[in-house]
């Protein structure tokens, strides 16, 4: 008669907390609670999501470059991306309501930390002769959006595989209620923005 097998027990899941976010809970989070005299925890700024789109014009004629745009957008964030419509019709660019046009990904969570984290320190070090991102960028409510016009920055993309150059967006949505407190936000997350 076989032995009977003991069931193996499965070894627990180390969460291992991403770096932007232990620095924002031990040192910007405090910082910014004295900078800005908050009456309560509460009103210091976080990050909602960062929103990184691709818009993809030539896709009209080459549904290709709209697959390679999902799979390049895919690997940059570490998560699917989207096909995103035409909201409405434009003639003189040939375009109709519904066609996809772009590609899209809303991050939040772990993976935006570990995003903007890859983002600040590896890719943006990369961009021919950078002198920092523009400090005008904000929108009056405390979020930024940077543009990028290469995607070959990211270390990810593998260079010989990639159907076109194309640049991309990236939207960083807080909750910070003015743009000097989002500047002031940012900054101490090491985003390098022009003097």
């Amino acid at each position: 008669m076989a032995k009977k097998e003991t069931p193996k027990v499965s070894q627990p899941v180390h969460y291992v907390e991403p770096r932007l976010k232990k620095l924002y809970r031990e040192q910007v989070a405090p910082n910014l609670f004295k900078e800005f005299n908050y009456k309560s925890p509460m009103q210091i700024p976080k990050l909602q999501k960062v929103v990184v789109s691709m818009g993809v014009g030539e896709a009209l004629q080459n549904k290709k470059l709209l697959d390679a745009a999902v799979e390049d957008l895919s690997i940059i964030t570490g998560q699917k991306a989207i096909k995103t419509k035409a909201r409405k019709s434009i003639a003189n660019f040939k375009i109709r309501a519904g066609q996809e046009i772009g590609v899209s990904v809303t991050l939040r969570g772990a993976i935006m930390y570990e995003f903007l984290d890859r983002l600040i320190n590896v890719a943006l070090p990369r961009v021919k002769d950078f002198h920092g991102v523009n400090q005008n960028a904000f929108d009056g409510n405390g979020n930024y959006s940077l543009g990028i016009q290469e995607q070959i920055i990211f270390p990810e993309i593998d260079f010989d595989k990639i159907e076109r150059v194309a640049g991309l967006n990236v939207a960083i949505v807080t909750t910070a209620q003015t743009d000097i407190e989002a500047l002031s936000f940012l900054s101490k997350f090491g985003i390098p923005f022009r003097k």
